[in-house]
């Protein structure tokens, strides 16, 4: 048993009825009061009466009472206004820093135990899913309710990271935008050495040249390292020779050729094949974040996405090798993956520095427009039964799945907690 467990019982009153104090006083819970995440006692504004006087005040809650000497609190003044100490076993007398007896309840003894074995199962069971068995018995509005929280809270975490980078980049929108739409179509596996890319080639090197496709490209293909061999075709020359005059005239870096991978990707997603897209990209369309924050639609968002890799891609996936002619597209999947992981977060970034509600809300209606993810995570919740209808919901699954089961967080899970009390017999 842990602390996480008590205050589990503590908040939603899961013990034995009339509880009383070791003094045999009897307690009555009006309010438990509100669970504290951050420092300080583990309740606060709670109001319970003990005998016949109704106490406000703070809760605190430990496994054994000593507990409380082992952490100090008779040397802070946070933990004055204790109005009750709720422990699993009381092993040791508690003062308060004025020397003042605190009221003891000891929960041994007083616990459901129905409550008790479900999470002792949830927590120690190897399921990639803990409550896979038990899920299906949930409410679809209660379901529904915290995918769209977990979604929000998905959203959250990745507009903090866009916050650290936004800073990094001097409050430019444009470089930061720029930088995260090119790691992201490294899709995964060429995700580092593109936003190093990105960084070594900022935008407005790019935009000095936004008439011309071929230097973009011999920008994009020299900083990537990719030039940096004795090639055939007149195409990777041609591009060498437009870099070395960029090059000197920028000052550009290049990026180590190593750091990029081909090893078990399908050509199609080939780094030579992807840099190209990009480069189409970059040429087609300028202010591309400004257009994105004009349209409402997205049939729109996608057509932005719409490019395709150079002609001497139809026949090549790399250099010097030709193949089979195929115009080298950005299909579907791809489309949805970069709306989904660069447009939808930047909208909810630009919504929360702005203070734009509409921008989170435009976001939402195009991720409930995305046919849902695959990829392992929603295997697995499509194994047991449990089906994403469209990104939004498949988002909040690989929220769920990351952060909630596979860290055992069973009683911050609205579906684990729901679980827990329905096994509870005291309520």
């Amino acid at each position: 048993m842990n602390e996480a467990f008590l205050h589990f019982i503590w908040q939603y009153r899961l013990y034995r009825p009339n509880i009383k104090t070791l003094d045999q006083q009897l307690v009555e819970v009006i309010n438990p009061g509100q669970l504290n995440s951050d420092a300080g006692p583990d309740f606060s504004n709670a109001r319970i009466r003990i005998g016949k006087t109704i106490w406000a005040g703070n809760i605190e809650i430990h496994l054994k009472a000593s507990d409380w000497y082992v952490h100090n609190h008779h040397h802070d003044a946070s933990y004055s206004n204790i109005i009750l100490h709720v422990v699993l076993e009381n092993n040791k007398a508690v003062n308060d820093r004025n020397g003042k007896p605190i009221p003891v309840l000891e929960l041994k003894g007083l616990i459901d135990e129905g409550v008790y074995k479900k999470y002792f199962y949830f927590i120690n069971n190897k399921k990639r899913i803990p409550c896979e068995k038990d899920i299906h018995s949930i409410n679809p509005i209660t379901m529904s309710g915290w995918l769209e929280r977990l979604f929000i809270e998905r959203m959250e975490h990745k507009t903090e990271t866009l916050g650290t980078l936004f800073k990094h980049n001097a409050n430019s929108l444009t470089q930061t935008f720029y930088q995260v739409l090119a790691g992201n179509f490294g899709f995964k596996t060429n995700e580092q050495p593109f936003k190093m890319l990105a960084r070594v080639l900022p935008i407005n090197t790019l935009g000095k040249h936004k008439n011309s496709l071929f230097q973009i490209e011999a920008m994009l293909f020299g900083c990537s390292g990719l030039l940096d061999k004795d090639y055939k075709d007149d195409y990777p020359n041609e591009l060498l020779q437009e870099f070395k005059f960029l090059q000197n005239k920028y000052s550009l870096t290049k990026i180590e050729t190593h750091l990029w991978k081909f090893l078990r990707l399908r050509p199609t997603n080939f780094p030579t094949i992807r840099i190209s897209q990009f480069a189409a990209l970059v040429y087609k369309s300028e202010n591309l974040f400004s257009k994105i924050l004009e349209t409402d639609s997205s049939d729109q968002l996608r057509k932005f996405f719409d490019v395709k890799a150079s002609s001497y891609w139809d026949n090549h996936y790399t250099f010097d090798k030709s193949v089979t002619t195929r115009v080298k597209t950005l299909g579907e999947s791809a489309i949805n993956n970069l709306i989904l992981n660069t447009v939808v977060q930047f909208l909810f970034f630009y919504a929360q520095i702005k203070g734009k509600q509409t921008l989170r809300d435009r976001a939402i209606d195009v991720m409930l427009q995305i046919k849902p993810e695959k990829n392992h995570i929603i295997n697995q919740w499509k194994q047991i039964g449990v089906e994403a209808k469209n990104a939004f919901e498949s988002q909040a699954l690989i929220e769920l799945k990351n952060n909630y089961c596979k860290q055992k967080q069973c009683l911050k899970c609205n579906i684990g907690t729901k679980l827990l009390r329905d096994n509870a017999d005291y309520r």
